[in-house]
């Protein structure tokens, strides 16, 4: 396949300009010594991201971002209303997004939808990160995409820069 019809390569170059221009090897090397460092990096979960959508399996990641927002949410009104849309992209059956989570977590959920609390998806987030942390993430490590992107920082940090 020609670099001009490889979507995963348009990809990288779309990113070129943003998150993998910024992104530094050092950070990138830490995203193989455990999940969490990856997914707490600065720009670990997007570039993550990036890669789940090869796996046609991104809303993991993004329910598990959502859910990282919704937590900090104040205001019972808008924890109500992010709830409900949380439910609808990601939890109920036939969702856009639905993410793989057993039946009595996803009862928990509805239950809790009446008043949500700030931990109201705690059980489901930790399912999701599970999913990811077992079979996408060490995929992930083994992927081309995982290694172009560690060869391609090596590469331009041997670079002296010109000032």
């Amino acid at each position: 396949m020609s670099p001009n019809t490889c979507w995963l390569c348009k990809t990288f170059r779309a990113e070129e300009n943003g998150i993998i221009s910024k992104v530094s090897l050092d950070e990138v090397l830490q995203w193989s010594q455990s999940f969490e460092k990856l997914i707490r990096s600065k720009h670990g979960p997007m570039i993550y991201k990036t890669y789940l959508k090869t796996e046609h399996s991104d809303e993991n990641i993004e329910f598990w971002l959502a859910c990282e927002a919704y937590k900090k949410i104040t205001s019972q009104r808008k924890r109500i209303y992010v709830a409900r849309k949380l439910f609808t992209s990601y939890i109920q059956p036939q969702a856009p997004k639905e993410i793989n989570i057993d039946s009595p977590v996803k009862k928990s959920i509805i239950r809790n939808l009446q008043e949500p609390t700030q931990s109201c998806f705690d059980e489901a987030q930790r399912v999701v990160y599970m999913h990811m942390e077992r079979d996408s993430y060490p995929r992930f490590l083994e992927s081309k995409f995982y290694q172009q992107l560690k060869y391609r920082l090596r590469t331009d940090s041997n670079i002296p820069s010109v000032r």
